[in-house]
């Protein structure tokens, strides 16, 4: 599937249906150029949480996941899950494109299958706002650059995290950092500049020729997520913002060395949902 040619790009209202269907299809036919351009740095098989590099790794943000059942959300090429699944989690992956998903069980493929090759991850193709699950059905939630950001009603993304999270798990997310709004999407000098509204809701649109959405990204302040997380009725743990490392050199869109060592670049939530584990 091509892409639909952009001829604008816009700030304005995109309603949950409009988000959904752009965001569908855009990640349908991206998938295989995403991971052509960006499989080196995410691998096949690593937890890296943004473009500053930091791994779940050295990070532990998701605590001891081994025999702990787990769902990604937004899981993309389900890099993330199929590292979680080497430390022993009993992972679901989960993302609303049916591309993306193509392209992880072609990376499981790839990897063989045979009695001493990692079995293949399971996969569910699923909008993050109505997810397919009963219940309490997951010790912990994560999404690394997912579903949040691509969602229309994010606070019912969360409301549903919370009500597939058994009582004591955990829910981390990253995104990029709210304050990176107020910025071009620029790796250089002229990306230090505010030139928007941090306060600006409205959302970030590319148009076809005909005027609707090919790709929709939301916006909300640190406030905004604090509110929607509580909400939902889920603890605020943590709030992690990552510093770029010395020595990384990778420029990711508008995520560069140059900026990385001046503004945040990357916002980690760590949620709790109240009760014993």
């Amino acid at each position: 599937m091509d892409h639909d040619p952009v001829a604008d790009v816009v700030r304005r209202a995109a309603p949950p249906d409009e988000t959904a269907r752009a965001n569908r299809r855009w990640w349908d036919a991206e998938a295989e150029p995403y991971y052509a351009e960006h499989g080196p740095f995410l691998g096949d098989a690593r937890f890296v949480w943004g473009p500053e590099g930091l791994d779940e790794e050295q990070a532990r943000l998701l605590g001891e996941v081994q025999g702990r059942q787990v769902l990604e959300v937004g899981a993309g090429a389900a890099q993330c899950s199929r590292w979680l699944q080497q430390q022993g989690a009993r992972v679901v992956a989960s993302d609303l494109s049916a591309g993306m998903l193509r392209r992880a069980r072609r990376i499981d493929a790839a990897q063989g299958g045979g009695p001493h090759e990692p079995r293949a991850v399971p996969l569910v193709q699923a909008d993050a706002v109505r997810l397919p699950f009963a219940d309490a059905s997951f010790d912990v939630l994560c999404s690394a650059y997912g579903a949040v950001p691509f969602v229309a009603d994010s606070a019912r993304l969360m409301a549903e995290a919370a009500r597939v999270l058994r009582p004591g798990g955990r829910w981390v997310f990253s995104v990029t950092h709210p304050f990176r709004w107020a910025l071009p999407d620029d790796p250089g000098e002229h990306g230090l500049v505010v030139r928007s509204s941090y306060f600006d809701r409205t959302a970030y649109v590319e148009e076809g020729e005909d005027g609707s959405a090919v790709y929709v990204e939301h916006h909300r302040t640190l406030g905004d997520r604090v509110r929607e997380i509580t909400a939902a009725g889920l603890q605020l743990v943590d709030v992690v913002e990552p510093e770029w490392p010395e020595g990384h050199q990778q420029v990711w869109g508008g995520w560069s060395p140059l900026r990385g060592r001046l503004v945040p670049g990357t916002a980690i939530f760590l949620c709790r949902r109240p009760g014993p584990r």
